[in-house]
């Protein structure tokens, strides 16, 4: 039976799964590496940490599967978006660290830009709904402006898989749904857009050709063989984007599939055969494995970022790592709906482009000398539900889901008692299948397949998942959400404009 290895390269660490053809995962492994903050709006990762995650779960992989190098048909990766790794002359890697998707130090670039170039002709030809300080054409600007002798010596640059599978393979390549992450990518055209590059002062030669996400991109060369343990001329599909791919595994391909991502990030969703557009509400969309189709998503930046802060900042002295998450969820189960009249805003990493304002930050509304650390955890699990709904009713005015059942993946589906919380608030039924963390793996694992012909296409994708539960909206307690819901938008309205106010505050030096 075929074997393929997917690697799903995310903020937090990469993991490896070697999968089956029957979309069966046989064995896995995880490295964790970090991400560095060293100034304000900076988020830096090393590239070298991602590969040498990859080189250490590979050889972890094959050793706790008994998988023999020569029987991987097929590897293929899912990679965070919008990051800008370069390049010299010669091959080699010309920067350390590197800023990542949420990294917005580049604020004082783009005003440069949208003086040549309409925002709202820019926003509907790409798609890209996130601040456009985070997208890669915005990082070279700043790059050019800020670091002129970095910048002269770069030849190119490389996403975050993309530059995995240069040194996989030597192949210089990327494919459309990374290169949506670009800022310079036509959703219509599926091609670049030049004139986006001669607005910037950025070349197009910087950025990689584009094949399909499911080509072949090369084979393992002799010396990442060595380093990994693969098999030299193993061959590796060029794969994709992590919010595509994760698309793709929860999936498959189809008018209306969505699914919430619930992990360090959060986003909703849906895939469909024209990119859900809006000025005003900015969702922003990739390219899918399929012509023709979009993947149109919704966000907030902090979820089970925010449920880690509050074990980390309130709980770590009282709870112990290993078991935090499960002894949370205990902790949250002793407090009833509305906890005690707590209210918590998860936007530790600021607001996202469908938020009121990206200076956004956490709260928590109605502390009194009788809240519990209980009452806080509920409240921090409600709040990331409270958020979510937000953005999901953007989604619904542009698209059907009525009926629908919402697929939760990530580390925050296994709780029982959060995905209650989600179906009384969401309103819908929330379905948990087998696949869980796995969905994008999963969809790179496709991809691999297709490239090797192993699969033709990807209907066969959601047989692959088996439900393991599904939780219903309850009426008294969906009632009780939406009362609590209201009061929380207008919380979090508020919380916008005062985080614009500290802002300026905060500019003048005061803070």
């Amino acid at each position: 039976m075929a074997k393929i290895i997917a690697y799903d390269l995310g903020t937090g660490g990469i993991k490896a799964s070697l999968f089956n053809e029957r979309g069966e995962s046989l064995a896995s492994s995880f490295q964790r590496y970090e991400t560095a903050y060293p100034h304000d709006l900076w988020c830096e990762q090393k590239p070298m940490d991602w590969w040498n995650g990859v080189c250490v779960c590979t050889k972890e992989l094959l050793e706790k599967s008994g998988a023999k190098p020569g029987e991987i048909d097929c590897a293929a990766l899912s990679g965070h978006s919008i990051v800008t790794v370069p390049i010299g002359k010669n091959g080699e890697l010309l920067a350390e660290s590197v800023p990542i998707w949420c990294d917005m130090r580049a604020t004082d670039v783009p005003g440069d830009f949208f003086r040549e170039i309409r925002y709202e002709d820019w926003y509907m030809t790409t798609g890209n709904g996130d601040p456009p300080e985070s997208y890669s054409l915005f990082k070279l600007m700043w790059m050019k402006k800020h670091q002129p002798e970095l910048f002269n010596k770069t030849v190119f640059v490389l996403g975050s898989k993309d530059f995995i599978n240069y040194r996989l393979t030597g192949a210089r390549a990327t494919d459309p749904s990374y290169a949506a992450s670009f800022g310079v990518f036509n959703l219509k055209k599926w091609a670049y857009e030049d004139r986006f590059f001669t607005a910037a002062g950025i070349g197009r030669a910087l950025f990689a050709d584009i094949i399909p996400s499911d080509a072949r991109v090369g084979a393992v060369t002799a010396e990442a063989a060595k380093q990994t343990g693969l098999l030299e001329g193993t061959p590796v599909a060029c794969g994709g984007v992590d919010n595509m791919c994760m698309a793709l595994g929860a999936c498959g391909i189809g008018e209306g599939k969505v699914y919430t991502s619930l992990g360090s990030s959060s986003w909703i969703a849906v895939t469909t055969r024209e990119p859900i557009l809006d000025i005003e509400t900015l969702p922003f969309v990739y390219a899918h494995a399929v012509p023709g189709y979009y993947t149109s998503a919704v966000s907030i930046f902090s979820a089970g970022n925010s449920f880690r802060w509050v074990h980390d900042e309130l709980l770590k002295d009282v709870l112990p790592v290993e078991t935090r998450f499960d002894r949370m969820n205990e902790m949250a189960a002793r407090v009833p709906e509305g906890s005690n009249g707590i209210l918590f805003n998860p936007t530790l990493a600021g607001g996202s482009a469908q938020e009121k304002s990206p200076n956004t930050h956490g709260s928590f509304y109605g502390l009194s000398l009788g809240t519990t650390r209980e009452d806080l955890v509920r409240a921090s699990m409600e709040g990331v539900c409270f958020a979510l709904r937000y953005v999901l009713d953007i989604l619904k005015k542009h698209t059907n889901l009525a009926g629908r059942q919402m697929l939760l993946c990530g580390g925050g589906s296994k709780s029982a008692l959060w995905r209650q919380m989600f179906a009384d608030i969401y309103r819908m039924e929330i379905l948990k299948t087998n696949i869980d963390q796995d969905a994008a793996s999963l969809g790179a694992g496709a991809l691999a397949a297709n490239a090797q012909g192993i699969f033709k296409g990807y209907d066969m994708i959601e047989s692959f998942h088996k439900t393991e539960a599904v939780e219903k909206p309850r009426p008294g307690q969906s009632e009780k959400y939406e009362a609590l819901y209201a009061v929380y938008r207008e919380w979090s309205e508020s919380l916008a404009w005062i985080g614009d106010k500290m802002q300026k505050l905060h500019a003048r030096g005061i803070w």
